[in-house]
């Protein structure tokens, strides 16, 4: 549905537009916390405070602020207080590990982190020696060598520090996957065009109860959090601390939850919970993003969950987390919606011309929620856009009604034989089978086809077929020239630390 909003996609930083929805909502919105509800109007004067504070501290305009902590409100207000200091947010996962985290400071050249107690040690391991690294911040309790979160957030409110839409707010670390992860620049400007869009596209005033459980952490995740700076009507959220099924079946039934974000895995391990013993008839909408949804997962969802349309939605760290999305009502099975309004999405072939309707092609993307390009990497950088088209490296298609769909990563395609195989369509296949629950696919190579397709399977409990067995029903059931060979049947298939695939786990187990 399309709506009218208060505030334009560009052109105001993130904190005055951040004041301009406090005043436009007023104080009741609220967030709820391991049972603990707070207002909308309490929030904003935490971080009216916590920022004067962290400027008392020396955090000075373009610093940048990491963030090593679960979801808990502090997540929030420190986003929007450092906004409000000046400062940059450089999010990361608690699940990195100690060297992961230690590039990140190191290459950011962080001034501070805010954590809790339960990784101090990580982080204080991770910052040893760092010259950059002026303190660390602790959101709860006290330590040696910390600066307290709630003396900070003691002091008076003093005066917004305003920075250009176009400065730097946000400075994100891809997960690394393919390589060393690089520090994606994201722009006042940029995070509140993918709010915008996403807002445009999909607000439902009817869904005004979201249960949140993705790491505030991650791209999706911040998406996520900075709706409301755009939003035309107050809402509701139930945040998690960090996802758990069953938690998230309670907490859905308890709050009568009307919309959930997650990703395809949590949705997996939400539908080996006994969902029909819940009452989720409040729940009309969960949207999936992250990583590919697949068709298993949508039609289990479908058959156990009728009254929820399942929406999907496609974007990356270089684009604010957004670049398409379903339309309400108009949802296509497989497709990742249309482009978002500001998005501009074309599909260009290896020989650099555009792909037809139904042809893959590179999804290329520019729009005002584009990165400004990679932290300290002009050349990663000049590689990655060129002619202001960002170069995914994601494999799509559209079709006659300009819906997109994702194939799959360039990187992770697998040429057998001179055939390109997508791990996804493997994966798709294997997942038919009635015993498989989970599977993952890689080539690993291969003196005569140059690769060899190897799928990771994850069977459901009970279930008695052997590795064999599953070579010969692929072979029945996909394409001679792409079928896995190789079959290994595992606990679990390796997953990130935001729940994707993790490929480059199971090339390790090659």
């Amino acid at each position: 549905m399309s709506i009218e909003l208060a505030t334009s996609p560009t052109g105001t930083s993130l904190q005055r537009l951040a004041e301009q929805s406090w005043e436009r909502l007023g104080p009741d919105s609220t967030l709820v916390f391991e049972g603990e509800t707070h207002t909308s109007g309490e929030l904003a004067r935490r971080t009216r405070r916590f920022a004067q504070g962290l400027i008392e501290a020396g955090l000075r305009p373009g610093d940048r602020v990491v963030l090593c902590m679960a979801n808990c409100p502090e997540v929030g207000i420190a986003y929007s207080a450092i906004w409000r200091a000046g400062g940059v947010t450089t999010p990361v996962l608690f699940l990195l590990s100690d060297e992961e985290l230690r590039h990140v400071l190191s290459d950011s050249e962080a001034a501070y982190v805010i954590t809790t107690p339960d990784f101090l040690p990580k982080v204080q391991a991770a910052g040893a020696g760092l010259p950059s690294l002026r303190g660390v911040i602790l959101a709860t309790g006290e330590a040696p060598e910390t600066l307290s979160y709630a003396e900070l957030e003691s002091a008076d409110e003093g005066a917004l520090v305003d920075r250009d839409p176009t400065d730097m707010a946000a400075l994100l670390y891809t997960g690394g996957t393919t390589g060393r992860s690089k520090g994606v620049m994201l722009s006042h400007n940029a995070m509140s065009a993918s709010a915008w869009a996403a807002v445009t596209r999909s607000h439902d005033p009817d869904t005004s109860v979201a249960l949140t459980p993705l790491p505030l952490s991650h791209a999706y995740g911040l998406l996520i959090s900075t709706l409301g700076l755009h939003a035309p009507t107050p809402s509701d959220t139930v945040l998690m601390r960090w996802f758990d099924p069953a938690g998230w079946l309670e907490l859905a039934v308890k709050h009568r939850a009307t919309i959930g974000a997650v990703v395809p895995s949590m949705l997996q391990m939400l539908l080996a919970q006994p969902l029909e013993e819940h009452d989720l008839s409040s729940l009309r909408r969960m949207t999936s993003g992250g990583a590919p949804l697949l068709a298993e997962t949508r039609a289990e969802v479908a058959r156990r969950l009728p009254q929820v349309e399942l929406m999907e939605g496609y974007g990356l760290t270089e684009t604010a987390a957004l670049v398409s999305s379903s339309p309400p009502g108009a949802v296509r099975a497989g497709a990742v919606g249309i482009p978002v309004p500001g998005a501009e999405v074309r599909l260009e072939k290896a020989d650099g011309a555009i792909a037809a309707t139904g042809e893959d092609g590179e999804i290329c993307v520019r729009g005002p929620m584009l990165m400004t390009g990679y932290w300290n990497s002009p050349d990663a950088t000049a590689d990655a856009i060129r002619d202001g088209w960002f170069h995914t490296g994601d494999v799509g298609r559209f079709d006659a009604d300009g819906y997109l769909y994702v194939v799959d990563r360039l990187k992770d395609l697998i040429i057998r034989g001179g055939i390109n195989v997508y791990p996804r369509d493997i994966e798709d296949a294997m997942l038919t089978h009635p015993d498989v629950v989970a599977c993952g696919v890689v080539g690993k190579p291969d003196p005569t086809y140059g690769e060899e397709v190897v799928a990771f399977v994850q069977l459901r409990p009970a279930a008695t077929v052997d590795a064999e067995v599953l070579v010969a029903w692929a072979r029945e059931h996909i394409s001679k020239a792409k079928y896995p060979r190789d079959v290994r049947i595992v606990d679990a298939v390796p997953l990130t630390s935001v729940f994707k695939t993790d490929r480059k786990a199971m090339r390790k187990l090659l």
